[in-house]
């Protein structure tokens, strides 16, 4: 069943999915909010580019689906709340999850959920509230047919890395991947590698669940193209990008041009084109 709601997130032709993530404001950071502080705005214009999803929170989700007119954007639903980004974390890390999340989901007309699976070093009590988590909404999300997408995210040190900070390690996210997929994830959010070219590691552990591929820290836009295009040649089944879209001079322009590389193979080189 979950088939049916996976169908509005990958493109009828390339096959593959484009989620623009613009959930950042759940998390508690000021710098997290730069380029949507307007929400209603920041969700217009990416609305306007035509990805072909936009992940958001409970709290936000109106904005998206009360416009009218049956071309838009699915929704994501983030259905869990952390306060693990900041460049000094608290002394007690927590990942929370909704109440009712596939319920409220259904109710919003999310095509799917997202779950974070946090690998944090030294602060293994949030990768059990993550596991808990995921544990709670799977059932529920068979039972009502929605897509659950796992995200697993592995961290560098804090005192190293100073925040919210992708540990690019393939021999670190390949493990992560596989016990995401073994808790049953329809869809994989995936941390990019350090080298893009060994990101076969990742789809090929991920046996057969479609990988989409995470935007991680904000890059020029002559790496995040050239990135991007390297995955897809990899396998990923798509990205999921969000500040390297919201935070851009041009989000709309930046959409356009990874949704070329994206669905049309476009290289990188050329979809600079819509930056233009």
């Amino acid at each position: 069943m979950t088939q049916y709601r996976r169908n509005r997130l990958f493109n009828g032709s390339s096959g593959r999915c484009f989620d623009v993530a613009i959930d950042h404001g759940f998390f508690n950071e000021l710098p997290f909010l730069q380029g949507i502080e307007d929400i209603r705005r920041a969700i217009a214009v990416v609305v306007e580019a035509a990805p072909d999803a936009i992940q958001l929170t409970v709290g936000q989700a109106r904005h998206l689906q009360e416009r009218p007119g049956r071309q838009k954007p699915s929704l994501v639903l983030r259905t869990d709340v952390a306060n693990v980004y900041g460049t000094a974390l608290p002394g007690t890390l927590v990942s929370r999850m909704i109440e009712a999340p596939v319920e409220q989901a259904l109710r919003l007309d999310a095509a799917c959920v997202v779950v974070n699976l946090f690998s944090i070093p030294g602060r293994a009590e949030v990768a059990d509230q993550c596991l808990q988590n995921i544990l709670r909404i799977k059932p529920e999300c068979e039972r009502y047919g929605m897509p659950l997408m796992i995200e697993p995210l592995v961290f560098q040190p804090n005192d190293k890395a100073g925040g919210y900070m992708v540990d690019g390690d393939e021999r670190k996210i390949v493990p992560l991947v596989r016990q995401a997929v073994e808790l049953g994830a329809d869809i994989i959010k995936a941390d990019p590698t350090t080298d893009p070219l060994v990101y076969h590691q990742v789809i090929e552990v991920a046996g057969g669940v479609p990988v989409l591929v995470r935007g991680g820290s904000k890059a020029s836009d002559d790496e995040i193209l050239r990135r991007t295009e390297a995955l897809i040649d990899q396998g990923a089944a798509g990205i999921v990008y969000g500040r390297n879209i919201i935070q851009h001079p041009n989000p709309g322009g930046m959409t356009r041009a990874l949704m070329a590389v994206v669905h049309e193979g476009t290289s990188a080189a050329d979809a600079r084109r819509f930056l233009a």
